[in-house]
């Protein structure tokens, strides 16, 4: 109990700079290499992370692969070009293992140092350096518990945001420095547009929405609706002359869908890569769970509606679309709406010349709007440090309640 109180009055007091703070987290006696480079693999001193800001990404051992992807990719983009101010911080790993409670056999020593591979950030040698009082304030003050969270340390060693990575998710080492303020600057710069939804997803995006073209993400689980949308959709736009681009963003589990989408040749992108898939919904729910975390709710905020509405069509197997003109993002809909207003496209084409596709597209979208007679659902997380969220989510669409899972 004196060695917690001791380490709290330590980490509420101010310093010159974080050596006092590491060292506390970190026993790091006579000085000695508690942390090991990921990119050399080399143990090292807490002197690298002088007057630096650091994230501390804390987790236990059962963190995954997916957990990390989106994450290791943002810091290597970041620290491809260390000179820039937004590069300025490092990342340490503080794996949670209580070695009072939990025995070290040989097996958590190998997972332990296959995630010590995956990561490409410093990290702690070994778990045993973390004394108890630090486990106990990680989970008291810090609200850790067995999902991953990453705390911002400033210069000095204060805690400036106790859990940073949806900031991160969201727009990686733009959300430098990594406060509150700037997580309020950044929603406040935003627009519901193709680049916030897609990032960085597929290579050929940014040349897409340069050259004004209509790009349609799609998802779901039902191939045969797939098969008939994407032909759908191409057969229109052909017809109302405007260059389209598809991309499958997925679902959970779409290897299949993936392989019949290329095999089929049903003329649509998809992410090959499932880290892709996985990041893309990941940023979504980061983004629910920063708004949320800033008290936004549907009525007041429409970038977080249109974030629910898109999570909620990934609730069931049924398929979605959304469509941008260049970066602008001008209609979404679930799957049978959007395929019914596509097949009846001889209806309303003649509107295409008079009003332009956009707008003769949500007039036939208003029209056939579906009147929930199966409510959607949608998967979220709740993490204790979010105390805000509501356990009743509306749907974006028709306003009633959601099933959450």
């Amino acid at each position: 109990m004196e060695a917690y109180q001791n380490l709290i009055r330590l980490m509420e007091s101010p310093h010159d700079d974080n050596m006092n703070t590491m060292r506390a987290l970190i026993y790091a006696k006579n000085n000695k290499r508690v942390l090991v480079a990921g990119s050399t693999r080399k143990r090292v001193k807490l002197g690298v992370l002088r007057r630096k800001i650091v994230l501390l990404l804390i987790s236990d051992l059962e963190v995954s692969e997916e957990d990390l992807s989106g994450l290791k990719k943002i810091y290597q983009e970041s620290h491809q070009n260390p000179t820039r101010t937004e590069s300025q911080y490092e990342v340490v790993w503080i794996p949670i293992v209580d070695v009072r409670t939990t025995p070290w056999t040989e097996e958590k020593q190998q997972q332990f140092e296959a995630l010590q591979g995956m990561m490409p950030w410093y990290l702690v040698y070994k778990p045993s350096m973390l004394a108890p009082q630090v486990i106990r304030y990680i989970k008291e003050v810090w609200r850790f518990n067995k999902k991953p969270v990453v705390v911002a340390l400033d210069q000095q060693g204060k805690s400036m945001n106790n859990n940073v990575l949806h900031m991160l998710l969201i727009w990686g080492s733009l959300a430098f420095p990594f406060t509150r303020d700037r997580e309020e600057a950044l929603w406040r710069e935003e627009s519901w547009r193709i680049e916030l939804v897609a990032d960085t997803l597929h290579p050929a995006i940014p040349t897409w929405i340069e050259e004004k073209k209509h790009i349609c993400l799609y998802g779901g689980g039902d191939i045969e609706w797939i098969r008939k949308f994407t032909l759908t959709a191409k057969a229109v736009a052909e017809d109302a002359g405007i260059p389209l681009e598809m991309l499958y963003v997925g679902k959970s589990g779409p290897r299949k869908i993936l392989r019949n989408i290329a095999l089929e040749k049903l003329g649509s992108h998809a992410l090959q890569d499932l880290n892709h898939i996985n990041f893309f919904w990941m940023r979504l729910e980061s983004m629910w769970h920063s708004k949320m975390g800033l008290n936004s709710t549907i009525e007041s905020d429409a970038i977080l509606e249109q974030i629910l509405t898109i999570l909620s069509f990934d609730g069931g197997e049924q398929g979605w679309a959304e469509i941008s003109n260049g970066s602008e993002i001008v209609a979404r809909a679930r799957g049978e709406t959007i395929l019914r207003v596509l097949g009846d496209y001889d209806m309303w084409k003649e509107y295409v010349n008079q009003e332009g596709f956009t707008t003769a597209l949500n007039d036939h979208l208003k029209y056939h709007l579906d009147e929930h007679p199966n409510l959607n659902s949608m998967i979220i997380y709740r993490p204790i440090f979010y105390p805000t969220i509501r356990e009743k989510v509306v749907c974006a669409e028709c306003g009633l309640e959601m099933e959450a899972h």
